[in-house]
């Protein structure tokens, strides 16, 4: 199949993904056009959004539409590592025998990571950017495709363990979820109050997606769009010669070269998406607020003013 009829037929199986998707979840039409630009780029994403908003359901309901194993881990202050990852036991035998964690899945719910001390969220991070796994010397794969969606609660604090910088940076989209309209909350209500369930058909094979991630990949991109990329995140930077006087006051840190790359990958499957078969400034621009919400850092006069992150990348692009 050449890639010209691969993007057209991703076109279509995504428009049918999203009608299956549509069976359980009501709105947040938004969020999972995020999602599935970050899972056939091969990328993860963190979602910040209040409990309630169905953020497990919406994951679990993707995970079966995509025809793919779903775990979900609850981080809490007493996870260990060895909980996620996997341990090594005595068998009968008295040989050691490796039992593996919930990491071992093809998407995995890290709900409320915030919450788990920095060795374990280490754990998970070095999974999710190694693909593998290495109990008592020994490297396990992850199965392909591997996608990690981590959940963190916006109001509390207390007791939580925010995530460094370095680690939020492994995160290609960080995706707000809002709360639904009124009408959708109607529907919400409906749907969930009766005794009517409804079946979700896979649409995709693990193998399928893969090659997908591949097409998405092999997309050509014009100079000049790489260009507008890497000059929005340098504009990020306070100490950049690109910088305006906006950014400084208003940024201590900007974007590193990760974001570079992922607005760069998250523009090729939006335009996939939308049957391009190249993407150009406007797809850029669609991803870019997701892409560098979570990798600019505020400073104190950012918050006393009420600037968000949005306002500053809405500037900026």
């Amino acid at each position: 199949m050449s890639d010209v009829t691969a993007i057209q037929n991703l076109v279509q199986k995504r428009a049918e993904l999203k009608k299956e998707i549509a069976k359980i979840i009501v709105g947040q039409e938004a969020v999972i056009d995020q999602l599935l630009l970050c899972v056939f780029s091969g990328g993860h994403a963190l979602l910040i959004g209040v409990p309630g908003l169905a953020k497990t359901l919406m994951v679990n309901t993707l995970s079966e539409a995509l025809g793919l194993h779903f775990k979900r881990i609850q981080f809490t202050p007493d996870l260990m590592p060895s909980d996620i990852l996997g341990s090594e036991i005595l068998d009968e035998n008295r040989q050691f025998k490796f039992v593996k964690g919930p990491v071992f899945s093809n998407i995995i719910l890290a709900d409320e990571i915030n919450r788990t001390p920095p060795k374990t969220q280490a754990a998970l991070l070095e999974a999710m950017q190694e693909r593998s796994v290495t109990i008592a010397g020994v490297n396990h794969k992850l199965d392909l495709p591997y996608f990690v969606l981590a959940t963190q609660n916006p109001i509390e604090q207390e007791g939580t363990y925010p995530l460094p910088e370095a680690q939020l940076d492994r995160f290609m989209f960080a995706v707000k979820l809002e709360y639904p309209s009124f009408e959708e909350e109607v529907q919400v209500v409906k749907r969930t109050t009766s005794d009517v369930t409804q079946k979700i058909t896979p649409l995709f094979t693990a193998q399928e997606i893969i090659d997908f991630q591949h097409l998405i990949r092999r997309i050509p991109v014009a100079d000049n769009v790489v260009e507008y990329a890497v000059t929005l995140v340098s504009k990020t930077r306070p100490d950049s010669n690109l910088t305006t006087d906006f950014v400084k006051n208003y940024l201590d840190w900007g974007a590193g070269p990760r974001a570079s790359q992922n607005l760069i990958l998250a523009a090729k499957a939006h335009a996939a998406f939308n049957g391009k078969f190249s993407p150009d400034i406007e797809d850029v621009v669609a991803v870019a607020t997701s892409v560098l919400r979570h990798r600019i850092i505020k400073n104190y006069k950012a918050d006393a003013e009420g600037i968000t992150e949005e306002m500053i990348i809405a500037k900026l692009v």
